[in-house]
């Protein structure tokens, strides 16, 4: 049993590393397709605005500080992301933003679309999910008290 889950837990985190390195490029293209200068000067925004973008855009300079985030829930970076960009903006200056540089569309929506996102997210859900129950499974096991059984 103990060489099993310990060969499931290593093919999840290299299956995980590969999900999740799919989500930080996603994250890095967000930031490196768009010319923020060019979003600055067209929203007129303010220094202190122009600052913040910049502040958010370095926020996560590489994957290790990005990962320590969103290991388990790799997805959330986007809401995270765009909630952020929403407030430094303001709610109408956002909306011209999205509609200039995403065709309208929610950005969340425009980087949950790589090709191995969906993909790789229920891959990553369905091996997180049996990790947790085998997990489950082991602490029951281990914290049975004279037969009698906690959680039942």
């Amino acid at each position: 049993m103990k060489k099993f889950l310990l060969t499931a837990f290593l093919i999840g985190t290299f299956s995980l590393s590969y999900a999740q390195s799919d989500y930080y490029n996603d994250y890095r293209r967000s930031i490196s397709d768009v010319n923020w200068q060019n979003v600055i000067t067209d929203l007129v925004l303010s220094s202190v605005q122009a600052k913040q973008i910049y502040v958010l855009n370095d926020r996560y300079r590489d994957y290790d500080t990005w990962n320590r985030v969103y290991v388990v829930d790799p997805g959330r970076w986007r809401g995270d992301r765009y909630s952020e960009l929403e407030r430094i903006l303001g709610r109408e200056k956002y909306l011209v933003f999205k509609k200039k540089y995403y065709r309208g569309q929610n950005p969340v929506i425009v980087y949950g679309r790589s090709k191995n996102d969906y993909k790789n997210y229920k891959k990553y859900r369905k091996e997180q999910d049996k990790y947790y129950k085998e997990r489950a499974k082991q602490y029951k096991k281990e914290h049975k008290h004279h037969g009698h059984d906690h959680w039942d």
